[in-house]
């Protein structure tokens, strides 16, 4: 019987950081839709996903519009949960204020308290962000190359 190995999503940027702020944006994207689904119910959509949400540029979806999310949820090729749509959209615009606060996602990820675990870190995205919970903003660290022990 032959061993099987779990490999490491390619998606996850363990070694390394993000090279961008859409690089963040879609990881946490991927992970808010991951949440109560299957992973392969998502690697299955991803391609059409990230199609739908312009490849993840921030600044394109913090100006989609209401008629832009009954377009989303119209489309077989993504996950059609509207809170999840909704999320997105109001996370981008997150992403851009917090941009223009501390200049990128990543500098706004280093001034967190990462202390315990990232105990402090994880509170702050739960609060900043829609559809992230303890678990899901650890895993998103994680995802994102984070020194963070999600498990």
């Amino acid at each position: 019987m032959q061993e099987e190995h779990w490999q490491m999503p390619e998606w996850w940027c363990r070694n390394k950081r993000p090279s961008n702020d859409n690089v963040y944006f879609e990881n946490m994207c991927r992970v808010i839709f991951q949440a109560g689904l299957n992973w392969q119910v998502i690697d299955g959509k991803w391609a059409t996903t990230k199609e739908a949400f312009v490849n993840f540029d921030v600044k394109k979806v913090a100006c989609f519009t209401d008629e832009d999310v009954q377009r989303l949820l119209k489309d077989p090729g993504i996950v059609r949960n509207k809170s999840k749509i909704q999320a997105i959209v109001q996370n981008a615009q997150n992403f851009v204020a917090l941009e223009k606060r501390y200049g990128s996602f990543q500098k706004y990820l280093d001034s967190l308290d990462k202390s315990g675990n990232y105990a402090n870190a994880t509170k702050d995205l739960v609060n900043k962000f829609k559809w992230l919970g303890l678990p899901s903003a650890s895993l998103f660290l994680y995802t994102v190359g984070e020194k963070i022990d999600p498990w």
